[in-house]
Parts: structure tokens; sequence; C-alpha cells
């Protein structure tokens, strides 16, 4: 059974993901800052590590970026990262820290599972929601 590592520092966020999550196929645990998320993975590496951006002193952009740090060189095995952002341009920084996803808030339990089903099976997924809708200018044919 995969487990998730789910992390925010405020409970209310750490609880609706965890109750959208737990069944009898995915096993949830939490954590409440980033360097509870680090001792957590090292002491037992979880499957999925769903973090906030938002964190107290350590939020998701800097929990993702010392995984794959530590990661670098050998201390911690390799875990996939899907990061919750706040608003679409915080896409670039999910992206630069290594993430293998992201959702934009508001998060619905259909786009959570949909994400974490994908990242478990090893892919990536980026949400596209609020994605700008391309507009031609006239003077293109």
């Amino acid at each position: 059974m995969p487990t998730v590592l789910v992390a925010s520092d405020t409970y209310a966020v750490r609880r609706t993901l965890a109750s959208d999550l737990e069944s009898n196929e995915i096993a949830v645990r939490q954590a409440s800052s980033g360097p509870e998320v680090l001792k957590a993975v090292a002491a037992d590496p979880p499957d999925l590590v769903i973090v906030d951006m938002q964190m107290g002193n350590m939020g998701g952009m800097a929990v993702c970026l010392e995984l794959r740090l530590e990661e670098s060189y050998g201390k911690l095995p390799h875990v996939p990262v899907l990061m919750l952002v706040d608003r679409r341009p915080d896409v670039f920084l999910a992206r630069r820290s290594g993430a293998e996803g992201w959702l934009v808030k508001p998060i619905d339990a259909l786009r959570l599972r949909q994400a974490t089903r994908t990242l478990l099976a090893g892919g990536e997924y980026h949400d596209d929601s609020y994605l700008p809708t391309p507009v031609r200018s006239g003077a293109e044919p």
C-alpha cells in the first residue's frame, strides 16, 4: 500500500487532504512543518510528499529543494513531490524546485486524487487550472 505524506502548517488543510486521500489503497501520514517532513522522509520514506507552498518557516519550495539536495548526495532516496500552489504564477517556483507535480488552489478532491494516482504511478502532474486562454491577434493568419 503506498504511503503519502501530507505537509501543511494548517491543521484544517492537512485534515482535508488526508480525508480526501485515505482509503484501503493509500495510507496517509501528516507533517506540520518543513523540518518535520525532512525527518519523516529520512526515518521512513513515503511514496509521495504533498506539500503546501505556504508553510511557516520552511515552505513547500524550500522543502522540495532540500529533498532534492539531500537526494543528490545520497542521503535520501528520491521521493516525488506534489506542491500545492496559491496562484498560477507560483507554478514557476514549483518547476524550479524540482516538484513532479503541482495543484493550484483551491484544491478539489477529484484533482487531488488524479494527481496523486499519476505521481504514484511514476508520472508528472501539471495542473492547468487557471491557465490563461491564448488569445490570437488579428495579424495572425
